[in-house]
């Protein structure tokens, strides 16, 4: 399974690899010089290279959602119910 993480979660990359994923983040492929400045070009290179896209960006979470890729949306929904479960565990 290749993962790709979005430029906003840079670093989960690498911390993904250290547990043995396949890893990449946008924000180092463009600096190996891919084309990756927008949504569309982001959601379709995973697309294309069978990728699991994670992100906080909403509007990519519902292309993917709307095109059945792959996706881990990391929105304050998400974020929400982890605050809520830690506190549950105070």
């Amino acid at each position: 399974m290749k993962i790709l993480v979005d430029e906003m979660d840079d670093g989960m990359d690498e911390r993904l690899i250290h547990l043995g994923y396949d890893a990449y983040s946008v924000k180092k492929l463009r600096g190996d010089g891919k084309k990756l400045h927008t949504d569309y070009s982001v959601i379709t290179f995973a697309k294309e290279n069978n990728m699991i896209l994670i992100t906080r960006d909403t509007e990519s979470g519902q292309a993917c959602e709307e095109n059945e890729l792959p996706c881990i949306l990391l929105d304050n929904d998400e974020i929400f119910k982890i605050v809520t479960e830690k506190l549950k565990n105070l």
